[in-house]
């Protein structure tokens, strides 16, 4: 497949692995791209030190081929991991929770592709008034920090692609090729995938978190925390004491203390899968039962889907 997201980064699929927290090392991020995707390294978690480590081991595994890294500009490190997207000549960026007028310029002066996460259509043409290469459009189904409207993928991608002309990718609860057919049916040129990576052998997350994840029913997720920064979380111990929180009306500032430091590392990470922050898509529940596929069997799944998804609406 041809089109605007692959010729823009070089790549062969229109396929984004999600720059997760805890999840998209180098590992996972190598394997996408030497799948003709385009993984993403997840700056969020990691200190910059961890990060060149990642950046330069990617590097070495991609032989060339193109791989990015995801910036939540919010981050306090931002500057010191723009020096190091420099210092390595990383291809591609994807910055998201802050303004793309920040870094954009800068970024293309030094010849790096850049694409912005956004969760309304208001945004996304800010993301073309800061002269963004590309927008991703995360729906409210997506895992971890999601947009305060709450607007889901299917209504989210059609509002973005009629407010703006810039290559489109769209994310959250898209994990089969099915559901990629479906978003380009929507105006999307390409998707980024987070849930289904997120559980793969090459993902950095802990073992116990993948089979969480491979064992949810609908509605164990669930978007809370929103007088902080919306978030959809797994059930477990942590999220009730959360829910409890929220429930007689806590402060921002007592939910903050809750949570403290290191909660999403605990969960994700270090396998506190009842004490943790587990953060993850609706569309999990879709795998419940499965077993921890490799990156390139999910490829291939979704690409046999894609294609038997095609020949179906012929017969419409």
């Amino acid at each position: 497949m041809s089109n605007r997201i692959t010729e823009l980064f070089g790549i062969a699929r229109p396929v984004v692995a999600g720059g997760m927290a805890w999840c998209s090392g180098w590992r996972l991020a190598a394997a996408v791209t030497n799948e003709g995707g385009l993984g993403l390294i997840g700056a969020g978690s990691m200190t910059p030190d961890i990060l060149e480590e990642n950046i330069v081991k990617c590097r070495e595994a991609v032989q060339g081929r193109t791989y990015g890294v995801n910036i939540p500009l919010a981050n306090p490190n931002a500057a010191k991991v723009m020096e190091l997207v420099e210092k390595y000549r990383v291809p591609v960026v994807f910055t998201s929770a802050g303004s793309p007028k920040k870094w954009t310029s800068w970024l293309h002066e030094r010849g790096v592709k850049v694409a912005h996460v956004v969760a309304s259509s208001v945004f996304a043409r800010k993301c073309e008034e800061a002269g963004v290469d590309a927008v991703v459009a995360e729906g409210f189904e997506a895992g971890g920090h999601n947009g305060r409207e709450e607007t889901t993928t299917m209504c989210l991608i059609p509002a973005v692609r009629r407010a703006t002309t810039l290559p489109l990718i769209a994310a959250g609860g898209i994990a089969t090729g099915d559901a990629i057919l479906a978003a380009e049916a929507l105006g999307a040129e390409g998707v980024q995938i987070g849930t289904r990576f997120a559980f793969t052998a090459e993902s950095s997350a802990s073992e116990a978190f993948k089979r969480v994840c491979l064992n949810l029913n609908e509605g164990d997720t669930r978007l809370i925390l929103k007088k902080l920064s919306p978030t959809r979380l797994v059930a477990n111990k942590f999220r009730t004491v959360l829910e409890e929180a929220e429930a007689r009306d806590a402060s921002a500032e007592e939910l903050l203390e809750i949570i403290g430091v290191g909660r999403a590392r605990m969960g994700m990470f270090d396998g506190d899968v009842e004490n943790g922050e587990l953060e993850i898509g609706q569309i999990a529940a879709l795998f419940k039962g499965r077993d921890i596929q490799t990156v390139a069997e999910a490829m291939a799944e979704m690409q046999a889907e894609y294609n038997a998804a095609k020949e179906r609406l012929k017969e419409f």
